[in-house]
């Protein structure tokens, strides 16, 4: 049995496979062994810097309950459970997991589709509700909207009543983008002027933004006054520091960039939030797409492609 850990930070080929030692979950802790694990891009920022080294990597995955620790209920051995924070170190055959992080599976819902629900899944459902609570008449811009997110963003936005205007960088992404519900995509050199020109010169309700340094000053154009942009990635890279007085001069702006972090702070919080998720999913309002899949060893060609930022849906690592 191996894990990956990451001993230096660096790009994909930091990953790095290493004998698996005994894990014994302490109190508040399950030992989980897993079926399968999410490529997120949190992973990628923790990996070139944001831990410090060594440290196990993965942090989402989803499995089978194999013992508990003290003071942990709800949670019997051979549950289904799943769970996109408190279980660094999910890139491994067993994984230790916060009790109060993990939510339980349900039996309608395979371990695939429940991995691809939950970073993504919480965080389109949060960007949604709580950022930007989106409703009907919005108009609604989503980069990289044939990505895992964007996919989820997009569904979740259409369902609300909402306007999709998705951004992609080819027309295979495109089409994608128009199946989850886009009702316009435009590629990320032109979206600014047209979305200006289907809004009738309005703008964009909000822009929820996952590329970053080389799409964000557009985002100023696209938006409309009094309009939201809220940065949730950065695949091109971080967005340059703002002036504040750019928000006022380009028609008083709000502009946020929120963690997912903050918006599972706790046990009901996070059941809350996927409770929701997995009704749309058995009603059929929410699909979730599985772009790739890559074995455990193949740990850094995922990563590759997942920052070549050539893939689409939700990218799974097998166990």
């Amino acid at each position: 049995m191996t894990f990956i850990k990451v001993e230096q930070h660096g790009g994909p080929e930091a990953y790095a496979q290493v004998d698996n030692e005994e894990l014994v979950p302490a109190e508040g802790q399950i030992l989980v062994e897993l079926s399968v694990s999410g490529v997120n891009f949190l992973d990628v920022v923790q990996r070139r810097a944001a831990l410090p080294t060594p440290f196990r990597a993965g942090v989402e995955g989803v499995g089978r309950v194999v013992s508990t620790g003290d003071g942990v209920t709800g949670f019997e051995v051979g549950t289904r459970v799943g769970w996109m924070a408190g279980g660094q170190g999910s890139f491994s055959q067993f994984a230790l997991v916060q009790a109060a992080k993990a939510v339980p599976i349900p039996d309608d819902i395979d371990d695939e589709t429940g991995v691809a629900a939950l970073m993504q899944g919480i965080t389109a459902h949060y960007l949604t509700t709580d950022t930007h609570p989106v409703t009907s008449g919005d108009v609604v811009v989503v980069h990289a909207a044939a990505g895992g997110l964007g996919q989820l963003l997009t569904q979740v936005a259409v369902l609300k009543g909402a306007t999709v205007i998705g951004t992609t960088s080819s027309e295979e992404k495109a089409e994608i983008a128009r199946a989850n519900g886009a009702s316009h995509v435009f590629g990320y050199e032109d979206f600014a002027d047209k979305t200006l020109e289907v809004t009738d010169g309005i703008g964009a309700t909000v822009i929820y933004d996952g590329v970053g340094k080389t799409t964000f000053d557009d985002d100023l154009k696209a938006v409309r006054t009094r309009g939201t942009i809220v940065v949730v990635g950065n695949a091109s890279g971080p967005v340059e520091p703002v002036d504040v007085n750019t928000l006022n001069t380009s028609g008083s702006l709000f502009l946020t960039r929120p963690t997912v972090a903050d918006h599972v702070r706790t046990a009901d919080e996070i059941r809350g939030r996927t409770d929701e998720i997995f009704a749309w999913i058995r009603s059929g309002d929410l699909k979730v797409s599985i772009g790739a899949r890559y074995s455990i060893a193949e740990v850094a060609e995922a990563f590759t492609a997942l920052e070549s930022r050539a893939t689409t849906g939700k990218i799974i690592l097998e166990h």
